[in-house]
């Protein structure tokens, strides 16, 4: 099983630290407002805290941050993510949901694997998946598909095996460039979200025919 450090307090933080928890993986919660931090991990039983700003035990570290964040957050733990295999999970959408607060031509996953130091490698994941989908794992059963992007094959074998530990089934788009596909996805799901499914009790994912 895989030690996972997940930095951020929010909904995306609890599913996924259920869920790596129910897996058997090691869970470090950490998060700039302590008190938060303890009471997730009170309600979730098992993770530990981490201190903001120290070096995460995890060998996996999801960044479950808002994206107008990540890239600052991974500047502050700097050498701290030396070796580390950092997850993506977030989505650099515009506030009008139209488009992207990135740079044409790159993604989130990009920009943030710029922040990182070089001996860190970025793996986007997570990111089409809502909150409350995910914490509900295999649906109709079937299970969820969580599409992964990643310029390193190391990484994305490691991430790889964690999802799996979660009951979700990894699906390998390709390098990090393809993250901006993927971002791309996650604003289709808006577009559903806001003009025919109407609620957001829905995962997009594959069926092989045959």
């Amino acid at each position: 099983m895989s030690s996972i450090s997940i930095i951020g307090l929010g909904n995306m933080a609890g599913a996924l630290a259920d869920r790596a928890l129910a897996g058997g993986n090691a869970v470090e919660i950490i998060g700039r407002d302590p008190a938060k931090a303890k009471e997730l991990v009170g309600a979730l039983g098992g993770a530990t805290v981490g201190t903001a700003g120290a070096a995460p035990a995890g060998d996996i570290v999801v960044l479950a941050v808002p994206y107008v964040s990540a890239a600052a957050v991974v500047s502050e733990y700097g050498d701290a993510l030396q070796g580390k295999v950092i997850i993506d999970i977030t989505n650099p959408i515009s506030p009008d949901f139209q488009g992207f607060v990135t740079p044409d031509g790159s993604s989130g996953a990009q920009e943030i694997a710029k922040a990182a130091p070089a001996g860190a490698h970025v793996v986007k994941a997570f990111n089409t998946l809502f909150s409350h989908v995910l914490a509900a794992g295999p649906a109709e059963g079937r299970p969820l598909d969580v599409f992964i992007a990643g310029d390193d094959a190391q990484a994305k074998t490691r991430v790889s095996a964690f999802i799996e530990s979660l009951g979700l089934r990894p699906m390998d788009t390709g390098q990090l460039a393809m993250a901006r596909t993927l971002e791309n996805v996650a604003l289709l799901q808006l577009g559903l979200v806001a003009n025919s499914v109407k609620h957001t009790n829905f995962f997009l994912g594959v069926s092989v025919l045959g």
